[in-house]
């Protein structure tokens, strides 16, 4: 049977275009987070513009899936789900390291930044929820976002609780917790990209 994995026209213009405006905030939001994480010196702020970066990745690697083959889309969304899990443990460790070394966080910055993200992640959320059943490739773009969402709404959390407190830990807690969090679905990634990769060779 054609396992090409083929699409009407008019569908893959479509997710063309949804993924297309996606990749572009978020490689736009990577760069603001990371900038704004080192200046604010917060790790939660640079465990959410990696969370952006691997959902930038996603959504390339879903961009070069659209009408090829199921194997291809398996193997896609394998990738996507391998760079989550690389950037969750450095993550982890960035945040260890921090513990170790000392940090400083502006809660304000933090505040700010991580509310700008959850406003762009909530619109991007929206549009790419017609994915949210879809095969492994598309799939991996929702949960990458979903996990972004949370992300969000865990730093700004931090930030409130560093200016409450007077204290760093809470957004070192935010950023070794989303750490943990990328890492869980980025297995969730992997696991779907095998069911998918199982279910191409019975095409």
């Amino acid at each position: 049977m054609n396992n090409c994995g083929c699409q009407p026209l008019a569908t893959t213009n479509a997710e063309r275009k949804i993924l297309k405006i996606a990749l572009t905030l978020n490689v736009l939001m990577f760069i603001v987070g990371l900038v704004a994480g080192i200046v604010a010196q917060s790790t939660g702020l640079i465990a959410d513009s990696f969370d952006m970066l691997a959902d930038a990745s996603a959504y390339t690697i879903a961009l070069l899936a659209i009408n090829r083959s199921f194997k291809f889309k398996a193997k896609a969304a394998t990738i996507s789900g391998g760079v989550l899990l690389i950037l969750g443990a450095s993550l982890l460790i960035e945040a260890l390291r921090r513990v170790w070394v000392g940090s400083f966080p502006e809660s304000s910055t933090m505040i700010i930044i991580a509310s700008i993200s959850l406003i762009v992640n909530t619109i991007v959320l929206r549009l790419l929820g017609r994915f949210r059943k879809g095969e492994a490739h598309l799939r991996a773009t929702w949960i990458f976002t979903r996990a972004d969402v949370v992300a969000n709404i865990s730093v700004i959390v931090s930030g409130i609780l560093v200016a409450a407190l007077d204290s760093r830990f809470p957004d070192l807690i935010i950023g070794f917790a989303i750490g943990l969090y990328i890492i869980k679905e980025a297995f969730e990634i992997l696991n779907d990209a095998r069911k998918g990769d199982s279910s191409a060779t019975f095409h």
